[in-house]
């Protein structure tokens, strides 16, 4: 460090002065200069290329969990540690959290759905379980611009979404009509929400009937109970931003980040650091028993189970106030 620090300060310093300061000879000093590079400091000048490239893929977005995986995925032989420590070095900084906002509007007298998943939140094939909300998003100075979307529980793909100017259930039917679109699910999936007065319309519930799906709410006032999609925004807001310069501006954020970085490329903590369009296609891929059930031994690895970090613990009583909200502090999703 000492005489990477006279290397430095040489140009505006003599060497003999700055060698006398550190208490270092300038024959130790000029010798290593001479000296070649070291394996470790050759291997670090690579490495730092290979982080950079990674987050720069990453949009900013990812920490060094998730470079230290892209590097593993290629090959190279590196530690977590060492990820952290190059990425410091190079200034290597994700985008800050914001904080949440609340968006649900249950203070209606429609009939509300029990809750059938009781904080269930995985499923063991793709379109048994979805779960839906709403977030919201500022353009230019007050504008708002709201965010519907759907994922599957099984794979945390994002199966739909939809934005519109005017938080009403038109917004959230469009969203479950693109999900159904798309992946054309069985009667007997499970959709849940919260009790807001756009999932609990009678619109929203004809179409669910309609399709044989079985609607499920969280509690009211219970954020946890959907706190797979709480989660979703979090990161979403935390890697996007909230605030946008105009709605053509944030529908192709919101398009680049969902369609083709989240459900193609972002590695998910919860289904062990692959893509939720690579975990789904390591389940098709997966070996059947004669009852259509998957292999356990060839399942792709679902980290986030009740119980186990990655998801808010039960609370003793279910009967103690909360705030419902739109966005969550915790992991990402």
């Amino acid at each position: 460090m000492r005489f990477r620090f006279v290397a430095a300060e040489k140009a505006f310093h003599p060497v003999s002065l700055l060698c006398r300061c550190l208490r270092v000879t300038r024959a130790g000093f000029y010798a290593w200069q001479r000296r070649p590079e070291s394996t470790h400091a050759h291997t670090d000048r690579r490495l730092r290329v290979l982080v950079r490239t990674a987050f720069e893929e990453s949009r900013h977005r990812s920490g060094s969990p998730r470079i230290h995986r892209d590097l593993v995925d290629q090959d190279q032989r590196v530690s977590r540690k060492r990820v952290v420590r190059l990425r410091q070095e190079e200034g290597l900084q994700a985008r800050a959290r914001t904080r949440f906002k609340c968006t649900t509007l249950s203070d209606h007298d429609q009939p509300v759905a029990a809750n059938l998943r009781d904080r269930q939140f995985t499923a063991a094939a793709i379109n048994q379980r979805w779960v839906g909300d709403t977030t919201e998003f500022i353009i230019g100075e007050s504008g708002k611009l709201y965010l519907a979307a759907i994922l599957d529980l099984c794979s945390r793909f994002v199966v739909g979404w939809a934005l519109r100017a005017v938080n009403d259930r038109h917004l959230t039917l469009r969203a479950l009509e693109t999900a159904i679109k798309r992946r054309c699910p069985d009667s007997g999936l499970l959709p849940h929400s919260d009790q807001g007065c756009t999932y609990a319309s009678e619109d929203y519930q004809a179409a669910l009937e309609a399709r044989g799906l079985i609607c499920s709410m969280s509690r009211r006032g219970n954020c946890y109970d959907n706190a797979v999609m709480e989660s979703f925004f979090s990161s979403l807001t935390f890697e996007v931003g909230e605030r946008f310069d105009s709605h053509g501006t944030a529908k192709m954020e919101l398009f680049d980040y969902i369609d083709v970085f989240y459900n193609q490329r972002r590695r998910h903590s919860t289904l062990g650091q692959i893509s939720p369009a690579e975990y789904e296609r390591r389940l098709v891929a997966a070996p059947v028993d004669a009852a259509g059930a998957v292999d356990a031994q060839t399942r792709p690895p679902l980290l986030g189970k009740p119980g186990r970090p990655g998801f808010p613990q039960r609370p003793q009583s279910s009967s103690s106030p909360g705030y419902e909200t739109s966005h969550m502090e915790g992991q990402p999703a």
